[in-house]
């Protein structure tokens, strides 16, 4: 015989889950197709300047989606890749793109420089901004965000590469932390994603 108890202590378990939810200002709790993060202690913001030497947080996007991405010119396919499909995503939306703001981080701050990020995004799209902090900001936001770096020797001094997090952070329109979106997903993925937050989800 199925004993009550557990049940019921399950169902109130699950209502106080609801109701801690309701208390952070999220209602009930979405479905993603990425790692849910919501609520998560990290990965909470950046303060970093942009290619145009502008200081940026997230303060400066609300109303949108920020997707935020970690990595470097000079990325043979992870990178342009993800930029790819962020780019695909926001066409996808049609007016609502507008409203979906993507954000690159470089972890190679040597190389990329201003005049090289700059060009680099807008060959994909002209809204996304990159943002090149100095050696230290970027290992307090890697820290930040929980992602790893780590420069990789090449055959001569200029010619390493760099080993990275490959994944996006999705943030609501609020500026919260959502979702983590792994590299392989595929633009249909955070499309969904992004149109769940779009929704006030």
């Amino acid at each position: 015989m199925i004993s009550r108890r557990p049940l019921l202590l399950s169902a109130l378990g699950a209502a106080a889950l609801l109701a801690g939810c309701d208390k952070l200002g999220f209602g009930q709790k979405a479905s993603f197709q990425g790692v849910d993060l919501t609520g998560a202690a990290y990965a909470r913001g950046f303060n970093l300047p942009d290619q145009n030497g502008r200081s940026r947080s997230l303060e400066d996007f609300k109303g949108k989606v920020v997707v935020v991405f970690f990595g470097f010119t000079q990325c043979p396919d992870v990178c342009p890749t993800t930029l790819a499909e962020l780019a695909q995503v926001k066409k996808a939306l049609g007016p609502d793109g507008d409203k979906v703001q993507g954000v690159f981080i470089t972890v190679d701050p040597e190389r990329d420089k201003p005049e090289l990020l700059k060009p680099y995004l807008e060959s994909f799209d002209p809204s996304f901004i990159g943002l090149r902090g100095t050696p230290e900001q970027l290992k307090d936001v890697a820290k930040e965000f929980k992602i790893y770096y780590a420069k990789v020797p090449g055959q001569t001094p200029d010619s390493y590469t760099m080993d990275h997090t490959a994944a996006s952070f999705l943030f609501d329109p609020q500026g919260r932390i959502r979702v983590f979106s792994r590299y392989g997903a595929g633009a249909s993925a955070m499309l969904a994603d992004v149109k769940t937050l779009l929704s006030g989800s």
